[in-house]
């Protein structure tokens, strides 16, 4: 597939996205066709993440075309999210298997000093909270971001078979390749959780606070704040509708 990654795009809105997707799980192939030129400049923002590894782009473009379309295929449309917070992780770890198998693979030497940075904030982090910090926290201390974070780790690994069985769940199994799927969908989705409850008012976020974190029930926030318990259901409610519509933007 020649394409000019480039070139500009027009953007489409979530719904008509949702029926190009709706169609293409059905076997309309022009519909596939038509997302994957939708969705150009998100493969392509992929793809630079892995530049200058020893990988032509135009070769990292087209497998990254190949996670595109596997996140078309396996997208819940019942789901109210956003199409791309799906899709990238996707994209992401189909770009990663075929590094991984290709089995040559280049790090950069910048790649390599991250790699020890997050070595050293590992030991660091781990003597402060008495336990194994997480992506977050690691990308916090070294002030980068936690997609940095996995790839440094990543490439710092030591090749392993993507088929290669982790355990049986009742005689089905597992592999490797499984728990890097789901380990990629779930982490985008707690970045996107956290982003929605960030943007929240202060008594909002301190109502998901109580209400999620510390199990309380409605009457002993409201008797934290203040209010009535009444009061509470409606912002619980008002609260929930928001996040939801944040995630799915």
């Amino acid at each position: 597939m020649d394409v000019d990654v480039k070139q500009e795009q027009t953007p489409m809105k979530d719904h008509e996205l949702k029926e190009l997707i709706r169609r293409s799980q059905e076997g309309d192939e022009e519909a596939r066709e038509e997302i994957i030129q939708k969705n150009m400049r998100l493969v392509w923002s992929v793809v630079q993440r892995f530049l200058n590894r020893g990988y032509e782009p135009d070769d990292l473009f087209q497998i990254g075309c190949i996670g595109l379309l596997k996140s078309v295929d396996k997208f819940d449309l019942s789901y109210d999210v956003k199409f791309s917070t799906y899709a990238v992780p996707m994209i992401i770890g189909e770009i990663q298997r075929f590094i991984r198998d290709d089995g040559t693979v280049k790090v950069s030497r910048s790649l390599k000093e991250t790699g020890n940075k997050i070595r050293k904030a590992k030991d660091e982090l781990s003597k402060q909270y008495g336990r194994a910090p997480t992506v977050t926290e690691i990308a916090d201390y070294l002030q980068i971001s936690p997609e940095d974070v996995v790839l440094a780790q990543e490439a710092a690994r030591s090749p392993t078979s993507i088929h290669e069985t982790v355990y049986e769940n009742d005689g089905d199994p597992i592999t490797l390749l499984d728990q890097i799927a789901n380990q990629e969908e779930l982490w985008f989705d707690k970045l996107a959780l956290k982003k929605a409850i960030e943007e929240l008012e202060e008594r909002e976020r301190l109502i998901v606070y109580l209400r999620y974190y510390k199990d309380q029930t409605q009457s002993e926030v409201a008797s934290r704040l203040g209010i009535s318990q009444v009061q509470v259901s409606r912002l619980e409610k008002k609260i929930l509708q928001q996040i939801k519509q944040r995630m799915g933007e």
